[in-house]
């Protein structure tokens, strides 16, 4: 389309605003929920998270389980027995009430979010929905994005696409500049990751999602590093799709996800499968007493979310430790887990290049990593670190640390004091 983005100077900005700025509660349910969690749970919390041995700075990998979400899953288990207190336990109450909740947590609609199993499967699931690979058309995504989605362009490169990845400069960060001279008449997606889980890098979504749509393409955001994590807004960027798990920053388990589709396209795009829990109405003509039909079943599907992208059955306990974890973060509020956390990867910012570590991540970061690289890192420094009892993220080349509402400047130290 125009070519007015190419060469012009785009500015960073901030993009990532307050999901708790205004959302509106997606349910009653929600809104209720919201109403009992006002005292203020003090941080660092070890209280809900005292049974973590040694130093733990992954949370960006895996966060652990906290008590009050191993005391909820442990009732949907107890229901299963049917019988007991939780014999009356409503499971597809505790599924849309959940939904609600993650809706208002990224300010969207609950019509425009469905559970999925994984951020990688919302990715795909975008893909297709797209008409991709039989449409045609340029990719554009980054080297900063999930590296587990190389492998989906690869693929849709093969198959004709044409799939172009920016690297990031020498400042380690991906330049708008760079996103705007790879844009084409013919660009139909542009995929990247709100925060990488490279280096931290954090995206302007808002500039990115005006860049791609002056082009006529959609922008998909994989979003697991962010929500949770730091204030994420599907309306104020304008982004068009987002997927995200819930083991990370959610604070809940695998096998659990959410998709984002932006309400006006529902319509627009392609069911890219279609499975059980996608119905709205189903209508039998071949059992016993049915009503007469010239088909065996009809069946209808919902015009939402869901209707596009939920399939058959997904993880209940996941559920229901979202149940507690969604509670929890919005009573602690996700401005507050960041603030708690900034000191401490501000410390580690200053300390870890005097120990000959090469910053990878941008001054300027307010997400939940902070990434260094060090030749043969994984190699050299897992034995160290195992051996003093700390656990953060080794790559061939790369160490990074991620920092969660339980740890302290005294974690930060006990790493410096092991890999010096």
């Amino acid at each position: 389309m125009n070519s007015a983005f190419k060469g012009a100077k785009l500015t960073r900005r901030a993009c990532l605003v307050g999901a708790g700025a205004a959302p509106l509660a997606a349910s009653a349910m929600g809104k209720a929920a919201a109403r009992t969690l006002k005292q203020e749970a003090p941080l660092p919390d070890h209280d809900e998270f005292g049974d973590i041995q040694g130093t733990y700075l992954n949370s960006g990998s895996v966060h652990p389980f906290s008590r009050g979400a191993r005391r909820s899953v442990e009732t949907y288990l107890n229901s299963r027995s049917m019988s007991g207190e939780e014999a009356d336990y409503s499971l597809y109450g505790l599924r849309q009430s959940v939904l609600a909740r993650y809706a208002a947590l990224i300010n969207a609609e609950v019509s425009e979010v469905a559970y999925i199993s994984s951020t990688s499967a919302g990715e795909a699931l975008v893909v297709k929905a797209l008409g991709l690979p039989q449409r045609g058309g340029r990719i554009v995504t980054d080297a900063l994005h999930f590296f587990g989605s190389f492998h989906l362009y690869n693929e849709l490169s093969a198959a004709g696409m044409d799939v172009v990845i920016i690297r990031p400069r020498e400042d380690h960060q991906i330049h708008l500049e760079d996103m705007a001279a790879a844009m084409t008449d013919n660009t139909v997606l542009v995929a990247v990751s709100a925060i990488s889980t490279i280096n931290g890098f954090q995206h302007d979504l808002a500039a990115v999602a005006e860049m791609a749509h002056a082009y006529g393409a959609k922008v998909y955001v994989d979003a697991i590093h962010a929500i949770g994590a730091v204030p994420f807004d599907v309306k104020a960027s304008n982004i068009d799709f987002a997927a995200g798990g819930s083991f990370k920053w959610l604070m809940g388990d695998m096998g659990l996800g959410f998709a984002y589709i932006r309400q006006d396209l529902i319509q627009e795009v392609e069911r890219p499968w279609a499975g059980y829990h996608q119905l709205a109405t189903f209508a039998s003509h071949v059992y016993p007493y049915d009503e007469p039909g010239e088909v065996a079943f009809e069946t209808g599907a919902r015009e939402d979310a869901t209707g596009l992208f939920a399939m058959g059955t997904f993880s209940n306990t996941g559920v229901a430790h979202l149940d507690w974890s969604l509670d929890y973060i919005t009573r602690l509020g996700v401005e507050a887990i960041q603030a708690h956390r900034q000191p401490l990867i501000e410390k580690a910012r200053r300390e870890m290049p005097r120990l000959g570590f090469e910053p990878l991540t941008a001054e300027d970061s307010t997400g939940p990593l902070i990434s260094w690289a060090r030749e043969n890192a994984r190699a050299d420094l897992h034995d160290r670190l195992s051996a003093a009892g700390i656990e953060v993220s080794l790559s061939r080349h790369r160490l990074r640390i991620s920092p969660s509402v339980f740890n302290t400047e005294a974690d930060i130290d006990r790493v410096l004091e092991a890999l010096s």
